[in-house]
């Protein structure tokens, strides 16, 4: 038969009272629920638990033995609540970030450091992650977070998980300062990819979701880039640019303004990166999420607002 933990529960009561009326109080019951639930118990264990007295009442062997139980049954669920509570003070300090290595560059710590201010006693681990990696890393439990940047209008995530757009991250060239189209006419004036179309490029390598956009850009400006050095790193990329070795198209987060090298922005509609914040659905056990989100969307707009608008197409 299925044993009902109530029942248990409620003879360890009996036992320690000595009196119905003192669990009844304990379990904040009439004595006459109690007395009804008593006698359904001794039906369904066909069994006689509680001998009643004039002094209040004492326990059967049976009841003793299902009491025993019943004292189990309190101190799993004291500890259970004490272990849920441990977790959730836990939970509500921990943070676990992974970002692509642009944002763990210039998004992510200058939020970490306004974090600080506001939670000292938060528990913060970040590590580098993919961004075709972040998502899977927070539905297994790993991450509470990722900063991951998409090269699509659309975003693909497991139910799961939730994207939050940070910023629009416009892709510009990077050029030796000497070269010919280092200093524009007039200056702010944007280039057209195919201006560059006799270029030495250093791209990102090949299989990468940033260089299938750029082949797409290049393959629309009517040229085959001729990709001398290949890369995983926008930042290698500027050194060599900066080297002399050829002209790359870098993200604007990324501009790192490497000596001898100058950038310049591309026409619209350009290439772009999208970068989003993603976390769980539901992130109740994670407040420090929230809080964290709200500063990287402060470092977004901080950083976007030092960017030069362009022309439109023209």
């Amino acid at each position: 038969m299925l044993v009902d933990p109530a029942q248990l529960r409620l003879l360890a009561l009996i036992g320690e009272y000595g009196s119905l009326t003192g669990a009844a109080h304990a379990l904040r019951l009439t004595p006459a629920a109690v007395t009804q639930q008593v006698v359904r118990a001794e039906r369904e264990w066909q069994v006689r638990l509680v001998r009643r007295g004039p002094r209040g009442a004492t326990l059967t062997e049976a009841g003793a033995l299902l009491a025993a139980h019943g004292r189990t049954v309190d101190e799993a669920a004291e500890k259970a609540a004490a272990d849920m509570a441990a977790l959730l003070g836990h939970l509500s300090l921990r943070l676990r970030i992974g970002a692509f290595q642009a944002a763990a560059l210039h998004l992510v710590p200058p939020a970490l450091t306004a974090l600080r201010h506001r939670h000292p006693d938060a528990d913060v681990t970040v590590v580098d992650v993919a961004s075709d990696r972040g998502p899977d890393e927070i539905v297994a439990g790993r991450l509470d977070m990722a900063v991951i940047a998409s090269w699509s209008d659309s975003l693909t995530l497991p139910p799961q998980v939730s994207a939050h757009r940070l910023l629009h991250d416009p892709m510009v060239v990077v050029l030796p300062d000497d070269h010919p189209l280092a200093a524009g006419s007039p200056p702010d004036a944007p280039l057209r990819l195919e201006q560059l179309r006799d270029a030495s490029w250093v791209t990102i390598v090949a299989g990468h979701l940033a260089r299938r956009q750029f082949d797409r850009a290049a393959s629309a400006a009517g040229f085959t880039p001729d990709v001398r050095f290949e890369t995983e790193s926008y930042d290698v990329a500027q050194a060599l640019v900066g080297a002399g070795s050829g002209v790359a198209l870098v993200s604007r987060l990324a501009l790192t303004g490497v000596p001898g090298t100058t950038h310049r922005e591309l026409v619209r509609p350009r290439p772009h990166r999208d970068i989003h914040a993603v976390t769980r659905a539901d992130p109740t056990l994670t407040p420090l999420v929230d809080v964290f989100l709200g500063l990287l969307r402060d470092v977004a707009r901080e950083r976007t607002a030092t960017w030069r608008e362009t022309p439109a197409d023209g």
